[in-house]
């Protein structure tokens, strides 16, 4: 299977591109996908977009990146492409510039929390995020599914260090379970090294936006 760019050329690969410009976050996603990795299927190139803010963190980031996107995806060919921030930043204008799959970590998380559990949480990078996401659970109509979104309001560099973030972001797992969560969504690509720690800490399965959308990608090019 091979996708055309407009410049004709072709490409046999999945291409996740990191909206923000944390080197950090970026090496994170690419980490977290490698058991994706085999023999026959599309690599999965990650890259960020030249330019973007350090975080998405404002409705303007949010906003503010949707046209340096389209360009990007207009001239990068690919098999699929994953927008790699649980915001689910431009995925709409997306969809309108290219006839490729284009996926949210988002949606693709919260597809996986619904089918292994009744109600799931999200720990949520910082609390605009929440509204931001409550947006996408409203228009998938799963918003009563929600049993709580807790921020951490951690920078990203905080996050994504192997350490610093630990701690916090397992009791915040610990306080989505008493709160009546099935399953948790961690809420930012940043959080994907965390993955199998928050997952031990909250004895729930914890679901890495990034790898939910992979396996989402590799369906959609498998049919």
């Amino acid at each position: 299977m091979v996708a055309a760019g407009n410049d004709g050329q072709m490409a046999q690969r999945i291409l996740v591109i990191n909206p923000n410009s944390s080197h950090s976050c970026t090496a994170g996603i690419a980490q977290s996908l490698l058991p994706f990795a085999a023999p026959g299927r599309p690599p999965f190139e990650v890259i960020s977009l030249p330019g973007g803010p350090p975080a998405i963190v404002t409705w303007r980031d949010w906003f503010g990146v949707a046209e340096p996107l389209c360009r990007m995806v207009e001239q990068e060919p690919a098999l699929a492409y994953i927008i790699a921030c649980v915001s689910d930043p431009a995925i709409e204008a997306l969809r309108t510039v290219t006839e490729r799959p284009v996926l949210g970590p988002f949606r693709s998380a919260v597809a996986a929390a619904l089918v292994r559990a009744e109600r799931f949480g999200i720990i949520a990078f910082v609390e605009p995020s929440k509204a931001r996401q409550r947006r996408v659970l409203q228009s998938m109509g799963v918003e009563t599914r929600l049993a709580a979104s807790i921020a951490l309001n951690l920078p990203m560099e905080t996050l994504t260090d192997p350490t610093a973030a630990r701690h916090a972001l397992c009791g915040t797992a610990r306080q989505l379970v008493a709160a009546g969560a099935e399953a948790v969504i961690l809420g930012c690509a940043g959080m994907a090294g965390h993955r199998a720690a928050v997952e031990d800490a909250a004895g729930v399965p914890v679901i890495e936006p990034c790898q939910a959308a992979a396996a989402q990608a590799l369906l959609a090019l498998a049919g």
